[in-house]
């Protein structure tokens, strides 16, 4: 059975950063938590009368993001998850992920928050830097991401990610190191570490600020990596490092091509469901803006395409190959119901450009693969064309 998992999106922040393309608005006013709580939970029992399936399967994961869910209060993220947990029924190790923002953390919500069921947390640290914070548009200084991670620590969860951003406007080699240094000093049992890029729709991308150049950028990835390998984390998926045993489950469920529901505010779905005698993806988009969602008259779906099978396996490694560990044959056949022979032709290609590795069993994604994973992914994308 493939694992499910569910992401809730809330889509409310104090401000929009400059950087930031995600499904966010800034918060004016109160925000709506209870009607929107009552509405997400609406939005799930739509679904899973649609797809009934669906609520036969255990529930593997669910993230909270955002936005910045640490908004929320802790009551309304109990009801929240006490309605999901009536609805589906939960792993025996389900993880519970929710984002936070360092500037809107105190130690009674922390604790609010596990009590709720929360057993992970994420903290849009960004930097440690007092100007970068201010260039990236963050409402928190260094001070109170520091104060964070503590409190995370102190707050009896079974985990907690940093996420640290590099190749920041103006950033030294040095700077960016240091941040990194900063983080791992805090021991954060996983840390996203991953570079600035400039995305359509966002100040940035109108008024691109000066980033470093790519040599530099390169030096600070080498060396950092090699920061993150001797304080004893492991680089498990492109952008993600973690110490034992303590990977992100859910997004795990993501990149190995698992599926999941999505609920809130332009939130996306992926669930393979039987259609006319076989099983079939189906891709979901639910209404974007706040005001939309909110309104009784107006259906939460948006969109739902099936996935084209000449598209599986393209879906399927551009999601697969973020991850480094070795991609088993059989996860193929069974998550997008195509025989091995489909990847004849592309997986040949691959493996003559030394991009992977092919055993009776397994692929591996290589050095040169992860460093050239786009020129990877694209020989099925082509082979789909």
């Amino acid at each position: 059975m493939i694992p499910l998992s569910l992401y809730v999106h809330i889509p409310w922040c104090v401000q929009k950063c400059p950087y930031c393309d995600f499904n966010s608005h800034a918060q004016k006013g109160v925000i709506p938590e209870s009607d929107y709580i009552s509405a997400l939970l609406d939005d799930l029992d739509t679904d899973l009368a649609a797809y009934p399936s669906v609520a036969e399967r255990p529930l593997h994961s669910i993230f909270i993001g955002g936005g910045t869910p640490s908004l929320m209060s802790p009551p309304e993220i109990q009801r929240l998850l006490d309605g999901i947990k009536a609805r589906l029924t939960p792993s025996a190790m389900m993880e519970v992920t929710m984002e936070a923002n360092p500037g809107t953390v105190e130690a009674d919500k922390f604790i609010g928050y596990r009590q709720a069921g929360v057993n992970r947390i994420s903290i849009g640290v960004q930097s440690f830097s007092a100007d970068k914070l201010e260039r990236l548009g963050r409402i928190h200084g260094p001070g109170e991401a520091e104060r964070a991670a503590q409190l995370a620590h102190q707050a009896g969860l079974d985990s907690f990610n940093l996420d640290l951003m590099h190749g920041l406007p103006n950033q030294s080699e040095q700077e960016a190191l240091a941040d990194l240094e900063k983080a791992i000093a805090l021991n954060p049992p996983h840390l996203s570490w991953y570079q600035l890029t400039i995305e359509p729709n966002t100040q940035f991308y109108s008024k691109p600020p000066t980033l470093p150049e790519e040599d530099t950028l390169w030096d600070i990835f080498d060396k950092g990596h090699q920061l993150l390998t001797d304080a004893g984390y492991v680089q498990y998926e492109t952008s993600a490092y973690s110490l034992e045993n303590k990977q992100c489950q859910h997004n795990l469920n993501y990149w190995r091509f698992g599926d999941y529901l999505g609920i809130g505010c332009g939130a996306h779905g992926k669930l393979t469901l039987p259609d006319q005698g076989q099983a079939r993806v189906l891709r979901t988009v639910k209404v974007k803006h706040p005001r939309g969602y909110l309104d009784p008259e107006k259906a939460y779906l948006t969109d739902s395409q099936w996935v084209k099978p000449t598209e599986l396996a393209f879906e399927f490694f551009m999601n697969r190959f973020r991850l480094l560990e070795a991609c088993p044959k059989v996860e193929f056949v069974q998550r997008t119901g195509l025989p091995l022979s489909t990847l004849d032709a592309p997986m040949t290609e691959a493996i003559e450009q030394g991009l992977i590795t092919d055993t009776r069993s397994h692929w591996q994604i290589t050095p040169k693969g992860k460093l050239f994973l786009n020129d990877l992914v694209a020989i099925f994308l082509a082979d789909a064309d």
